[in-house]
């Protein structure tokens, strides 16, 4: 009972200082806010990445071209590494724990559709590619070994693809399109796979032959990279190092020690792209938490303002009876009071701000449980550690000098 009088006593000289009281939670207000908002766009900046690495596929490892040592000297990187169809066999026969490999060409081309043209990405692959990023087709059909051995002038379209080339309900399958002049015939549409972690549109691509984009888009004897699956998670350690031991042993005597490539893993990818989001999301919210701090020395210089306009009154209530801890207990709770509802106006202005950011300016955000609980857990840490030095001071007032202050 004695916590509730308390608190309505608190609420009455809220209301007598109507204004004070509201500019002295609002630090608190923006600080929690800011918290809340900061983290909830980490948070969903760390979910697109995840859902973006999960839409490379399954177990995907990627070999990229390097640097090499030749004779001492460190050359730049892919100065004269080259994939090359052979290596994509080898990993096939000798690798075990790799279930799909495939090697990569891209060109950056201008395509025409009747009187529409579109600049996108085409992607010289195997079939296997489809397999290996768990990519499933709309409609129509996937190219087969025989375009690869026939370098058939075929291939998949995207989404963004589809519909900046054809229009609305007008089916592409069996149409032509022209790339860089030369006629594709489209035979399948790719379902829709969205962004990636860097933000870039996965459906903006074609996908045609390996063979016919090397030969006759970019007239090169080797591939840019490759790209492979392993049998299980479990085997993703053991089909990187039965890649790396393959490449290598095709590589030594004409590349000095053999490093010139770099592996990576979906899950070395995933781990960076994530740290990346953790560290922005603790800049975020580092700097979210200085707006609390100063929203605490706030609260402190408005409590020890008020601790001076009420000295008379606390030398009065000492007089009757009140001990020490009454005083503490009374102006800690005020503190606690104006920061609880802060940090409660807080954390609505800041889910509110998380989804018109979000909404505005096409950020990703998550608003999770954890961030609110954690937006009132700062609320309640400053209205304690901030309140309790008012509080102390008022409880150690002398009576008789307070019962004389004017």
């Amino acid at each position: 009972m004695k916590i509730f009088s308390i608190l309505i006593f608190a609420f009455r000289t809220f209301g007598r200082n109507k204004m004070r009281s509201f500019l002295t939670m609002l630090g608190i207000v923006i600080g929690v806010a800011a918290v809340i908002a900061m983290l909830a766009i980490g948070e969903g900046a760390k979910n697109v990445i995840n859902d973006s690495i999960s839409s490379m596929g399954t177990n995907v490892l990627m070999i990229f071209p390097g640097a090499f040592t030749q004779t001492g000297v460190r050359m730049e990187a892919g100065s004269a590494s080259r994939f090359t169809v052979e290596d994509v066999l080898a990993i096939q026969n000798e690798c075990k724990s790799v279930l799909y490999v495939t090697p990569v060409v891209r060109a950056s081309v201008q395509v025409k559709a009747g009187a529409e043209n579109w600049r996108t990405a085409v992607w010289g692959v195997y079939p296997a590619y489809l397999d290996l990023r768990s990519w499933a087709l709309e409609s129509g059909m996937a190219f087969t070994e025989s375009d690869i051995k026939a370098a058939t002038k075929v291939c998949l379209i995207g989404k963004t693809v589809l519909n900046n080339l054809f229009r609305e309900g007008e089916n592409p399958v069996g149409q032509i399109i022209r790339i860089k002049n030369l006629p594709f015939t489209i035979i399948g549409v790719l379902s829709e796979k969205g962004q990636n972690a860097n933000g870039q549109d996965q459906d903006d691509i074609i996908i045609a032959p390996f063979t016919t984009i090397q030969r006759k888009i970019l007239g090169t004897t080797y591939a840019r990279s490759l790209m492979a699956s392993a049998v299980s998670q479990d085997l993703m350690e053991q089909a990187k190092e039965e890649i790396n031991y393959t490449l290598m042993s095709r590589r030594k005597g004409s590349l000095g020690n053999g490093y010139d490539y770099t592996i990576r893993t979906q899950t070395e990818i995933s781990e960076m792209a994530t740290k990346t989001a953790k560290t922005l999301g603790f800049l975020l919210a580092s700097i979210a938490l200085v707006s609390l701090l100063v929203g605490g020395i706030g609260i402190m210089n408005i409590m020890l303002v008020s601790v001076t306009e009420r000295t008379r009154e606390i030398g009065i209530r000492m007089a009757v009876g009140a001990k020490e801890r009454d005083i503490l207990m009374q102006f800690l709770i005020e503190s606690l009071v104006l920061c609880l509802i802060g940090g409660i106006i807080g954390i609505i202005s800041g889910v509110v701000a998380s989804f018109v950011i979000s909404n505005s300016q096409g950020w990703p955000a998550y608003v999770s449980a954890k961030a609110v609980l954690l937006g009132f857990c700062f609320s309640t840490a400053t209205g304690i550690f901030f309140g309790w030095y008012p509080a102390q001071k008022a409880a150690k007032l002398n009576p008789i000098e307070a019962l004389r202050y004017e």
